[in-house]
């Protein structure tokens, strides 16, 4: 036990699959542990390198295993499957952890605070409503063309209640039956407009107490979503070597296919974080925008219209969302506000 180097472990609901080396990659002990039963195992290993897939519940077993002395590392699944040999099982997993977790090279996962758990979990469920929301809104639209009512596009429209009159208008027309099934439906969509707007509330209450989201913020483009995200997502700013790193983490540079001495870039990779680059790239949709509203745009705005006007906007978006991105990064390791250049 004392020439423990390495402990993967292959985390699951109620059984877990361990396996540690020693620092010549040599097997100390496989064995399968309960979900009781893990704290109390790794609690008599001396302290050590303890590895995981990040996966649903590793960064709750990261904070639970730190507090035990030991050092823990979360390793992206997609990096662990090359180490697995022959076909799947639970001891082959742990084995391949502890395998990647001994290449220096493996990228890694920062454990995540509860804190930035529970932003995380704020934008996910947020998100979640908003794409019912849209669900919804579409339903309605559709259900009423049908019957030949047509309604304008916009939320505007069911905010206001605009539907609610259209709806009590054309009641005859509808009958009672498909009256109750539209007004709930309208029902619904305003309900989870309420929720949505509510937790918009919450994120930009948050946003104006912590300081890091209120430089974030500085940053054309970023308000209180895309501060609190960026700040649940990225965690400790320096794990990233510098600013293009943390881009390419979020797949916003090119994906490069090259061989022969012969550089060939194409479209974004789109690794990582989904959300985090959708929102950022809404993010660098309306500050364009802004931009080309400008009077006297500063230097950034006038790369962004400059590479507008030459390329477009859409493909513009996403540059300057790679930038955006770039800049949210100096700003967090830098611990200053974003300054205009001229």
């Amino acid at each position: 036990m004392n020439h423990i180097s390495i402990v993967g472990i292959d985390l699951a609901k109620r059984v877990f699959q361990l396996h540690a080396v020693d620092p010549k990659g040599r097997q100390i002990f496989s064995k399968k542990v309960s979900r009781s039963g893990l704290r109390l195992t790794l609690a008599q290993v001396p302290p050590c390198r303890v590895a995981m897939e990040a996966c649903g519940g590793a960064h709750y077993w990261a904070r639970e295993i730190q507090a035990l002395g030991h050092e823990v590392q979360l390793i992206p699944p997609q990096y662990v499957k090359p180490f697995v040999l022959g076909h799947k099982s639970d001891a082959r997993d742990a084995r391949a952890i502890a395998e990647a977790a001994a290449r220096d090279a493996t990228p890694r996962v920062a454990p995540k605070t509860l804190e930035q758990q529970a932003l995380q979990a704020m934008h996910r469920v947020r998100s979640r409503a908003i794409a019912n929301r849209t669900a919804l809104g579409n339903e309605l639209h559709g259900l009423l063309a049908e019957m030949g009512i047509c309604v304008a596009k916009g939320h505007s429209v069911f905010r206001q209640g605009e539907v609610r009159r259209l709806l009590a208008e054309h009641r005859a027309q509808l009958g009672d039956d498909l009256f109750v099934v539209l007004d709930d439906v309208l029902d619904q969509w305003l309900s989870l407009d309420a929720r949505i707007h509510a937790y918009d509330q919450r994120l930009a209450r948050l946003a104006r107490a912590t300081p890091v989201c209120r430089r974030l913020m500085s940053v054309p483009g970023i308000g209180p979503v895309n501060a609190t995200l960026l700040a649940s997502h990225i965690g400790d700013p320096k794990r990233f070597a510098n600013g293009r790193s943390f881009s390419a983490s979020i797949g916003l540079v090119p994906r490069q296919h090259s061989s022969g001495g012969k550089e060939r870039l194409m479209s974004i990779s789109k690794r990582g974080n989904g959300e985090v680059r959708r929102q950022l790239v809404h993010g660098a949709r309306a500050a364009l925008r802004a931009f080309q509203c400008q009077q006297q745009p500063d230097r950034l705005a006038r790369w962004a219209c400059a590479l507008a006007a030459r390329r477009g906007a859409a493909k513009a978006t996403v540059a300057l969302a790679n930038k955006l991105g770039r800049i949210c990064w100096a700003v967090m390791v830098r611990d200053t506000a974003y300054a205009t250049t001229p």
